[in-house]
């Protein structure tokens, strides 16, 4: 991409992933560059994401690592394959913030946290001219097409700008900036309602499971339906339901949603059913269980699942350890989720991800209609759709110079 001089003009709205992304882009190519945020700081939920270890992305296969994403839309996986994992990877790289794979194929900066690759990120910026305004809020556009801002000083300000890049995030985890306060200031454009997405979901327990409240159940499978894809990993049983990557990696789960759990996928049910009845049958029903290695909380849930009648037949104590049913009866709010379904819908964007109703606007990250599991889907995303941002407002100024 040429260099485009310092006389055009960009302003891009939200200083996370995505928008630190599209900043780059422009900035790179010489455009002057105002990076504008509500908060004190920036990249606020970055810097949450990297608590316990940014995954940046994930090495899996290309195919499989698109499937992740909701909605299959040829829009979002042509912006992903363009800024692919790999893509994630070297750039991150080139700010000198070494990374490596775990075994679990997921991509980490080797230090494991967030803030020496924001500190490098801003320090690249400011090299490249971006001027950082804090405290500056968004409030939409003038009848003549400025931006209209806040400013620390709660001052109105009216900024005429040759593109402006939006990406003001979700709705979750609001104290951070996320709060989705710009779905009233673009009237115009379809958004699909906002709900949560990877959170934990609530399960009505019995007392006896509550006991158990939070002890984690590791290497589980589940799913949704017969022939829907399996996600393996760990979940952590709470006194609301369950939380962690299993419930995440399942997808949108609502009221009245059922899923199936396997509790010992490392073995299979004639091996289950082999252990269980290989017990003396003088032991009592609980012994024979903890001899054939069933946990406690295991042991419990069985229990309550099965009528005490059933609890001596082995086959249906091997088969439902690895088909136990659960019920969702709801999901934590969203301002606990770790990420935002819904949001402005990709039919609203053009091929370059500006807004159909508003020439010259663009939009990235959380704020769309994107949905996908944690384990670096999620960031990738928010990078490839601000880089797909920032390379369409460069071809909106190449082409209305």
């Amino acid at each position: 991409m040429p260099n485009l001089g310092s006389d055009r003009s960009a302003s891009v709205i939200g200083s996370g992933p995505a928008g630190l992304m599209a900043a780059d882009v422009l900035s790179h190519a010489g455009v002057k560059v105002k990076l504008y945020d509500h908060m004190p700081s920036p990249g606020r939920k970055l810097l949450r994401a990297g608590i316990g270890g940014l995954n940046l992305t994930h090495g899996e296969d290309t195919e499989l690592f698109l499937r992740r994403y909701t909605p299959q839309s040829a829009l979002l996986l042509q912006a992903i394959e363009r800024f692919n994992a790999l893509s994630v990877r070297n750039f991150v790289e080139k700010l000198g913030i070494p990374t490596y794979i775990g075994s679990s194929g997921r991509i980490f900066p080797t230090s494991m946290k967030a803030s020496p690759l924001l500190r490098a990120w801003l320090k690249r910026l400011y090299h490249q001219k971006v001027e950082l305004e804090l405290k500056t809020r968004w409030q939409g556009f003038s009848n003549n097409g400025e931006l209209h801002l806040i400013s620390a000083e709660d001052r109105e300000l009216l900024i005429r700008t040759d593109v402006t890049v939006l990406a003001l995030g979700g709705a979750s985890w609001p104290k951070l900036g996320s709060d989705a306060a710009w779905v009233t200031h673009l009237p115009g454009v379809r958004i699909a309602p906002l709900r949560p997405s990877n959170v934990g979901i609530l399960i009505d327990w019995p007392t006896r499971l509550l006991n158990h409240a939070g002890q984690p159940i590791k290497d589980c499978r589940a799913w949704k339906t017969a022939g829907d894809p399996i996600v393996s990993g760990d979940m952590i049983l709470t006194s609301y339901g369950l939380e962690g990557g299993v419930i995440y990696a399942l997808g949108p789960l609502e009221r009245g949603d059922t899923f199936q759990l396997d509790l010992r996928p490392q073995l299979s049910e004639d091996i289950l059913l082999a252990r269980l009845s290989s017990q003396r049958s003088g032991l009592n029903i609980s012994n024979r269980w903890r001899r054939a290695g069933l946990s406690p909380l295991e042991m419990d849930w069985l229990r309550e699942t099965l009528a005490k009648s059933e609890w001596s037949r082995t086959d249906l104590v091997a088969h439902t350890i690895k088909n136990m049913t659960v019920n969702v009866s709801g999901t934590r709010p969203l301002s606990e989720a770790i990420s935002t379904a819904g949001g402005i819908c990709l039919s609203n964007l053009d091929e370059n991800f500006m807004l159909n109703t508003y020439p010259g606007v663009f939009c990235a990250g959380e704020m769309l209609d994107v949905d996908a599991p944690t384990g670096g889907y999620l960031l990738t995303a928010a990078l490839a759709t601000g880089y797909a941002a920032g390379q369409g407002a460069l071809n909106w100024l190449k082409k209305h110079p």
